[in-house]
């Protein structure tokens, strides 16, 4: 690996993914690499980053074990002496869930779901109102250029 690549490996441990998201291991592949790729990183990411494509059950697991939290979550990102710059993994019940309450497309969600966890290891957060509101405008920029809606706009209609 040249040092100024992203090295990305996907492990799909769900097969629930592949079927939601035939072309999962390229698409998020592509998706990610591309997003490391932006202007707005002072400089493009370096080292090794490993997405863990998961279930609720090992989403709750990890969540218990890293964060005292006996519940699933969407995405986890964390240091992964395996992968220099971190992993991510993503709970396909839960994504899948959020995706249908808030009317999203679910590759989509997914997608925004990678970004979010891509940022967390890029030391972004959303611990205060200021953090957030930087993280949220970089996301939708970010998925904006590539054709995603923005994400915090979540339809509410309901049948008349």
């Amino acid at each position: 690996m040249a040092r100024s690549e992203l090295d990305i490996v996907v492990r799909i441990e769900c097969r629930a993914w592949r079927s939601a998201w035939p072309r999962l291991s390229n698409g998020a592949h592509r998706f990610l690499a591309a997003a490391a790729r932006r202007p707005e990183f002072r400089s493009a990411p370096r080292g090794e980053i490993t997405i863990v494509f998961a279930d609720d059950e090992r989403l709750r697991a990890l969540n218990a074990q890293f964060r005292g939290k006996d519940r699933p979550t969407n995405v986890l990102s964390f240091p992964d002496a395996a992968a220099p710059l971190g992993g991510m993994a993503l709970a396909y019940e839960t994504v899948r869930s959020e995706a249908s309450a808030q009317r999203k497309q679910f590759v989509n969600h997914a997608k925004h779901m990678i970004l979010h966890g891509f940022l967390h290891l890029l030391d972004y957060d959303h611990q205060t109102k200021r953090q957030a509101r930087l993280m949220e405008r970089l996301e939708i920029a970010i998925l904006s250029d590539m054709g995603i809606p923005n994400p915090y706009l979540i339809e509410t209609k309901t049948r008349a």
